[in-house]
């Protein structure tokens, strides 16, 4: 018998607990070629705001030791575009749909997610709160419980689907952050996001990428994802959606035991586009030679000495 998969997070239904990355799955159609986008559990798109965005200068993305660093600078189509052009799209995929929100003030987070709230095939938003605060100087929305709380708030007054906050690790206190997102209205959170890095060229003596400065992702970053998982998932009461450097069915299992719900994919799908197909696999087989009926079961098992 086949172990069950499928979990529920924050009122959404999915096949199983593996879901596309932002930003690393474009908006969804650009893999479909590549991957069978209905086995996924769901699909996360590339952040979109208010008013289209052309990203940072090139270069923007850079290989690194076990990992990677990019500075993309949220390109997109902007909310409209996206309702009109890219949604349609993915109303043929038997998958779950989540679009993550970016805004450089609440009032613009706002506003898309309203325009996102009555907009057919959308199952849930993500929203990231990583993101610049243009009124305060740069500094990010999550980077204090106070403002992650209220863009999370705001957005909450505006819609009636689920809301997922995405934590950014650039902070001292990622649990106090977490509990004030749950607070304020998030149905759940999904960490973490990347980490801040930069790498040079010893040559040129120059900064290997225009920005300077990008988000570190891959399996670099997994030890520190995990342990703020394993933190965050202790301390709220919603469900943890966990990120980082995720490339194996091993991989999702240790966030899984250390509290995480479900888990995002990102850096393994440059890596390997069949990535997540074999994390779902691995997942299933993993079930089935310990006996686990249901993949839930194993959800915050993790045994620590205490």
């Amino acid at each position: 018998m086949r172990p069950d998969l499928s979990v529920n997070i924050a009122g959404i239904r999915l096949k199983n607990p593996v879901l596309a990355a932002s930003g690393t799955f474009g908006y969804g159609t650009e893999y479909a070629d590549l991957v069978d986008i209905n086995r996924l559990g769901g699909l996360v798109t590339k952040a979109i705001t208010l008013e289209p965005r052309e990203g940072s200068p090139p270069p923007r993305t850079v290989e690194t030791a076990a990992g990677m660093l990019n500075a993309i600078g949220l390109a997109n189509v902007g909310v409209d575009a996206f309702i009109k052009e890219k949604m349609p799209l993915l109303h043929k995929f038997n998958t779950a749909v989540i679009v993550n929100v970016a805004g450089s003030t609440i009032a613009e987070y706002v506003e898309v997610v309203r325009r996102l709230d009555g907009c057919q095939g959308i199952d849930g938003l993500e929203i990231n709160i990583s993101c610049p605060n243009v009124k305060q100087g740069g500094f990010l929305f999550g980077s204090d419980p106070q403002t992650a709380a209220k863009v999370i708030g705001e957005t909450r007054k505006v819609t009636s689907l689920p809301l997922i906050a995405k934590l950014t690790p650039n902070v001292t206190d990622i649990v106090s952050i977490a509990r004030a997102t749950e607070e304020a209205g998030a149905d759940a959170i999904s960490l973490i996001n990347t980490l801040l890095g930069m790498t040079i060229n010893v040559e040129t003596k120059r900064p290997k990428l225009a920005n300077v400065t990008g988000g570190l992702s891959g399996p670099a970053i997994k030890p520190v994802a995990l342990v703020m998982v394993w933190k965050v998932a202790g301390a709220v009461k919603v469900p943890v959606v966990g990120i980082g450097g995720i490339l194996s069915g091993k991989d999702a299992l240790e966030f899984l035991l250390t509290g995480a719900s479900v888990v995002q994919v990102g850096t393994g799908n440059f890596v390997d586009p069949q990535c997540m197909m074999k994390i779902i696999h691995g997942l299933e087989q993993y079930c089935q030679e310990k006996g686990i009926a249901k993949i839930s079961e194993i959800v915050g098992t993790l045994e620590v000495e205490k």
